[in-house]
């Protein structure tokens, strides 16, 4: 699966710290904006029939589901806690999986992700799960 975007959202940080090089960016851009380790903490997967695809995911997984609306379920007993948007692309549906990433300070990670090359292609924004900001790579292949 190809993500078109991730987004990160503002959690309490973990109790470990990121260090050494598996950061992905520069021993001086973590020494200038430290950061918790980041997980992904939810997988959001674009559907044209919410329906059609809960049925699906669990009579092959049994996977469980919670409605919010008829455009969005929301599932778990996956392995990861995820959803399936519903929602017209104007309305926000991604066309690929859209990966939500944990992080202690959102603030920080926005700077981070800048400052190693990254594009900040949505601020960060409240929605009613806390807040978030949305963002590409450095070869920004996510995009179509």
């Amino acid at each position: 699966m190809y993500l078109a975007r991730r987004i990160v959202r503002s959690l309490p940080a973990p109790q470990t710290r990121r260090g050494g090089a598996d950061g992905g960016s520069s021993d001086q851009v973590r020494k200038e904006f430290p950061c918790q380790k980041s997980p992904i903490v939810y997988l959001e997967l674009p559907s044209n029939d919410v329906a059609a695809c809960k049925q699906f995911y669990h009579s092959l997984f049994e996977w469980s589901f919670q409605d919010f609306g008829p455009d969005y379920a929301a599932f778990s007993n996956s392995g990861l806690d995820g959803g399936l948007n519903g929602a017209s692309p104007a309305e926000g549906r991604s066309k690929f999986p859209l990966a939500v990433i944990d992080t202690g300070d959102l603030e920080a990670m926005e700077k981070r992700i800048v400052a190693a090359g990254g594009r900040i292609t949505l601020p960060i924004f409240s929605f009613p799960g806390g807040r978030r900001f949305h963002f590409t790579d450095l070869r920004e292949t996510s995009w179509p």
